[in-house]
């Protein structure tokens, strides 16, 4: 039998495996996805995903400290958690600093957590449509709830954020550069808010700032809440907001709408001739409209 850490394994052995409870066979199925291997990808998007939440808000809330704390929660409560954790990459050189694990000091050591950073390389289309099938992947291997954690707000977090089930929206005190969650369209799209570090000063304000705003729209019906994740305060409340989200018809419109756009995306980037494509714009060779067109013709 050929080894779990062994790169010849076909990707049939390493489903068994990994649905089996190997993390290592996990782990190597994963990365194939994250790669863009779309035997893997087709293997895994068959199988149902258990429920998943996305964290997205401004750099700097909290939201690696909160999302640790939630996992340990519900894998204190019996469950299985598989985290994911966006991290972008340099368009130029891909690399990037994988960091969550570092603020994720209960999740490291939990036998029934999984932690994943996963870099965004320059998938700038796939990374959502890959992201789906990652989902599949932990669910197939027999986690009971998946965290996915982003790195910021904007129009690529609703692309990555529009694969989970549910959406929570982490704010500071200080409101941060929540604006931008409003400008990308995330504040409504938010099944549930959090003032995070409510222990310091100015977290009332900003969630009567934040509750304000939401009234105006047809988001008025979203639970704002304060929690501290550093001194576990609120969190209990958190975890039965999240329990108990209704879901919002024009809300999975717009889910479905960055899928689909996701799923077109995928498959222009995907094309053979993209790559060349893009080095002939570069040359100058071709103008972006006939890209277009060689693009959709193939």
């Amino acid at each position: 039998m050929v080894g779990i850490g062994d790169d010849s394994m076909d990707q049939s052995q390493l489903i068994v495996e990994a649905s089996n409870g190997s993390r290592r066979a996990l782990a190597r199925l994963l990365t194939l996805i994250q790669q863009g291997d779309q035997e893997c990808i087709d293997s895994v998007l068959s199988f149902s995903s258990v429920k998943s939440i996305g964290i997205t808000g401004p750099p700097g809330v909290g939201k690696s400290c909160l999302t640790d704390c939630l996992a340990k929660i519900f894998a204190d409560k019996g469950e299985r958690i598989g985290v994911l954790c966006i991290d972008p990459s340099s368009p130029i050189s891909g690399g990037s600093l994988l960091g969550d694990r570092m603020r994720m000091e209960q999740s490291g050591v939990h036998d029934r957590i999984y932690v994943r950073s996963v870099a965004t390389r320059n998938s700038h289309g796939s990374m959502p449509l890959r992201l789906k099938a990652m989902i599949s992947a932990l669910s197939m291997a027999g986690m009971d709830r998946i965290l996915v954690e982003t790195v910021g707000v904007g129009q690529t977090e609703i692309g990555i954020v529009s694969m989970t089930d549910s959406i929570l929206l982490v704010d500071g005190p200080d409101r941060g550069d929540i604006v931008q969650a409003e400008k990308a369209g995330l504040l409504e799209l938010a099944d549930v808010v959090v003032v995070n570090k409510g222990d310091l000063p100015g977290s009332e304000q900003a969630a009567a700032n934040i509750r304000s705003g939401l009234a105006l729209g047809p988001a008025s019906n979203v639970p704002v809440l304060i929690v501290s994740a550093l001194n576990r305060t609120g969190i209990n409340e958190l975890v039965e907001a999240l329990e108990n989200i209704q879901l919002r018809a024009s809300v999975e419109i717009v889910k479905w709408r960055h899928r689909l756009s996701s799923a077109i995306m995928d498959e222009l980037v995907s094309n053979p001739s993209f790559d060349s494509t893009v080095d002939d714009l570069a040359e100058g060779r071709i103008s972006i409209e006939q890209a277009i067109q060689r693009i959709i013709r193939q």
